[in-house]
């Protein structure tokens, strides 16, 4: 790959990557909002409106996954691990310094809204390590497999057990925290993995199109992956 190249793979790996750090940074600091949503009359969904953003974080390691391997994907997930946990410092700092009079958000109020940000941001990193890693490594089981081949096969498979995993750790740690009553447990792991079921599943041509964009401007082969040092 020549330099020309590769500066552009790197630019397209640091968008994802902002892409993936941002929407999984935002997911932690938003989810207190719980919204419903009737889809077409079939299911009404109770959720958290943390959950909007995150499936984007699966779709992206998906995408670094196939084009620039099992490695990159990797490195793009300890580093979302690293900005969270930053994020949480800023919050906490934020929290401990005193609002002013004319503040037009008050202590009380802020605290209402990033109290449980703590627990929140814990809660989701064992979800997030837990399920990303094995989301890889369940995705690159099936690339093998298919020998390259079937991408919307191990998108999918892939996703549904560690999105599976990711909802069921975040609402376990939640419950425990008192953060939701447990008698909401049930219906919140349904709506949560159904609804993540639900968009993975759509994102797949999604998938499908950034990675034939991609491929072509490399000129990649089936099952090939773009070699970015480092």
């Amino acid at each position: 790959m020549n330099l020309k190249n590769k500066r552009a793979a790197y630019r397209i790996y640091l968008i994802l990557g902002a892409l993936f750090i941002s929407s999984l940074v935002v997911s932690n600091l938003i989810f207190q909002k719980f919204f419903y949503w009737d889809f077409f009359g079939v299911y009404t969904f109770e959720i958290s409106v943390g959950i909007l953003p995150y499936p984007i974080t699966f779709l992206i390691t998906d995408i670094i996954s196939e084009i620039f391997g099992k490695r990159k994907a990797n490195q793009i997930v300890t580093a979302g691990i690293f900005a969270s946990f930053f994020s949480l410092l800023i919050v906490y700092a934020s929290a401990s310094v005193p609002a002013t009079a004319w503040s037009p958000i008050n202590d009380d109020i802020f605290n209402q809204v990033f109290g449980a940000t703590v627990i929140a941001v814990f809660a989701s990193m064992m979800a997030y390590l837990f399920a990303q890693y094995i989301d890889i490594q369940i995705f690159h089981f099936w690339k093998r497999v298919t020998k390259g081949k079937h991408l919307w096969l191990r998108n999918n498979f892939s996703t549904f057990s560690s999105q599976f995993i990711d909802t069921l750790t975040v609402l376990l740690l939640l419950c425990s925290a008192g953060i939701i009553d447990w008698d909401r447990f049930g219906v919140l792991l349904l709506n949560g993995f159904l609804f993540k079921i639900l968009v993975a599943a759509l994102d797949t041509p999604i998938l499908y199109l950034c990675v034939y964009a991609i491929r072509k401007r490399f000129k990649l082969k089936q099952g090939d992956e773009l070699a970015l040092e480092i």
